[in-house]
């Protein structure tokens, strides 16, 4: 993207000139370490690292009377700050090895007061700190693991900011992060979100960071930079599970940051902004990797907010989940109120003027008049939608374990079905049966007729597959990822069938739902992991679209479910696909993306919600309707009846 507005594109830019001479070499972006003729043992000097001891003493006295300081494997318990020199040096081996701890409840680190930091390095200093992990504890409401006010050559190399996952207790027991439901610590005293960032850059500070991790849920933020613009250098940085924000910029200009990786847990953090950037010019932020992890359920609108800032390069962006909710945008820029929607992304410059307005004209795919209608609004997190054999539109919010019908007459969304039944995706037979893919238990599938009483459901035995030539079968038209061997994953037989009351449609169903698989907690099975089913029918192109790699690929399906044929479809792929009377390809791809039958895009249809969800229905089949995680749009397509 050229910059904000412009209409992305995938293209090939290459510009080649001859050297005339070679450039003098680069200095190396780590720096080497003091010789170790010159290192003193900080326990020779009388520091236990016991865990027990209150090293504070023996810390600073060590700090204040030599310059390199190797810190041997051991917990060393802080009870105030360690106050470093303009060339202090602390070499650990390993950051979970050799720790600097400040234990629950220290007196000096109690609040509410102004941030005292565990570890300060003085203003333009040139100090280095590598292979040491921090600790600020869980009840220390004024700590920050290290306010780093040191100059463009010190550096972080190797630190790890423990608190909350991968910790452990200076008896090396691993540290237990939740509680017996992932809503708190186990002891309720330690409050996540309680203390200043891990990692604090100000004040002038800049430099190197490298190889570091901080997933402390206590801190308000993982690494944090305010208030300077001397250059620094981030390498390789994973800030996770924050509740608020993982990493926030202020007031920053002249720095570098590749490698940024952050990561939002179900828990702590459903609400956790991962990149904030205000009132900064002149950043680069190189091959981000912004996730949210497989069991989050709250949709969050972007990975990334900037606001009053100019001169931001994004180069190499991938914003994704596996989880039902990903981002909506990538980016959103506060200042003109403009949303960037494509999550994989290789370049696109914020220069801090405003957007590009307008698109390219393409051909019409809407009626004529046609305007996109917002039907409903005020839901959770909408998917799963089917029509009826008259055309009524059905969805899930699956969150709240309600089943909606969109009634044309009345003009609302009206829930049909409110049990504990846990749907996800529905599909109609030709009798009028909804058929129901449930989160509950193993392979749960049960159906009912819309408009019977709660309690008059039907429960689904999955059946071996077999060739089923005289009905229909709903897929998923969906994934997040396809295995490396894209063609073997989506023409894969599934064992297993769930068949409609009438017999008319049957459902393929795997191994991994059929048993209740599970991966870190969430159950797989692409009937449920999928935003919706798609109608098949034997002998013509059905549409399956991967997320994760954004592309969408063309199949032929047999009389047991089973695809073939599949081929490339279109270098753009998203959460649903669709066709309408004509064979139109519709995707859901941050906007609604329309195909002709060979591939080519031919049309873009703009929601004001990122679309989740696509399908066709009304009694022509030309009305579009668009489910975004909150929100039921409606259009009219130009198509034959």
């Amino acid at each position: 993207m050229r910059r904000l507005g412009a209409q992305a594109a995938i293209t090939t830019n290459y510009v080649a000139s001859a050297l005339k001479r070679m450039p003098p070499p680069l200095s190396p972006a780590i720096r080497t370490l003091p010789t170790q003729a010159s290192w003193v043992n900080l326990k020779s000097l009388g520091a236990k690292g016991d865990g027990k001891t209150d090293d504070t003493a023996a810390i600073q006295k060590a700090v204040d009377e030599h310059e390199v300081i190797y810190v041997p494997s051991g917990d060393y318990i802080v009870s105030n700050t360690i106050a470093l020199r303009p060339h202090t040096v602390l070499i650990g081996i390993h950051p979970s090895a050799t720790q600097f701890d400040i234990l629950d409840s220290t007196l000096a680190f109690q609040g509410p007061g102004a941030p005292k930091p565990l570890l300060e390095a003085p203003q333009g200093g040139n100090n280095i700190v590598t292979g040491i992990g921090v600790y600020a504890g869980g009840i220390n409401s004024r700590a920050v693991g290290a306010l780093w006010k040191a100059g463009k050559d010190s550096m972080i190399d190797d630190v790890r900011f423990l608190g909350g996952h991968g910790t452990y207790f200076p008896d090396h027991e691993l540290v237990n992060p939740y509680n017996n439901n992932h809503t708190a610590d186990p002891d309720l005293q330690r409050r996540w979100d309680a203390q200043y960032p891990s990692l604090w850059i100000t004040d002038g500070g800049g430099g190197t960071f490298a190889d570091i991790w901080t997933p402390d849920t206590f801190s308000q933020a993982g690494l944090y930079i305010s208030n300077t613009t001397t250059p620094g250098h981030v390498y390789q940085l994973s800030s996770e599970h924050h509740v608020r924000t993982e990493v926030k910029l202020d007031r920053v200009s002249n720095w570098e940051l590749f490698a940024v990786q952050t990561e939002e847990e179900r828990g702590e953090s459903p609400f956790a902004l991962p990149l904030e950037i205000n009132r900064c010019h002149d950043i680069t932020i190189a091959n981000y990797f912004g996730y949210r992890v497989i069991s989050s359920y709250q949709p969050f609108p972007y990975a990334v907010h900037v606001s009053d800032s100019s001169d931001i390069r994004f180069r190499n962006v991938h914003v994704y989940s596996n989880s039902k909710v990903p981002f909506d945008n990538s980016i959103f820029n506060q200042t003109y109120r403009f949303e960037v929607r494509p999550l994989e992304f290789a370049w696109l410059d914020i220069s801090g003027k405003p957007p590009e307005q307008g698109r390219p004209a393409l051909a019409p795919v809407v009626a004529p008049g046609a305007k996109l209608a917002k039907l409903a609004a005020g839901f959770f997190n909408i998917s799963g939608a089917a029509v009826d054999p008259s055309g009524d539109l059905y969805f899930v919010d699956a969150h709240l374990k309600r089943i909606y019908r969109w009634s044309p007459k009345t003009h609302e969304a009206v829930i049909v079905a409110d049990t504990p039944l846990e749907p996800v995706n529905l599909a109609f037979d030709k009798s009028g049966d909804l058929m129901v893919t449930s989160y509950a238990g193993r392979g749960t599938v049960y159906w009912f007729r819309p408009g019977t009483l709660e309690f008059d459901v039907h429960f689904l035995n999955p059946e071996a597959a077999i060739t089923r030539s005289n009905m229909t079968a709903f897929l998923a038209s969906d994934y997040w990822k396809f295995s490396t061997d894209t063609t073997g994953t989506i023409a894969e037989k599934k064992p297993y069938q769930y068949v409609s009351p009438d017999h008319t449609t049957f459902i393929p169903a795997g191994d991994d739902f059929v048993s209740g698989e599970m991966a870190w907690g969430t159950k797989r099975g692409d009937v449920i992991t999928s935003y919706g089913l798609e109608k098949a029918i034997p002998g013509q192109p059905i549409y399956v679209t991967d997320s994760y790699r954004e592309k969408t690929y063309s199949a032929l399906v047999g009389p047991d479910g089973t695809l073939s044929d599949v081929k490339l479809f279109a270098e753009q792929g998203g959460t649903s696909v669709a066709q309408d009377n004509d064979g139109k390809v519709y995707i859901a791809a941050g906007q609604v993306l329309v195909y002709d039958k060979s591939g080519k895009q031919i049309g873009t249809i703009d929601v004001p919600e990122r679309p989740i969800d696509l399908i066709f229905g009304g009694s022509d089949h030309r009305t579009l309707f668009i489910l975004s995680h909150h929100s039921l749009f409606c259009i009219a397509i130009l198509s034959k009846p």
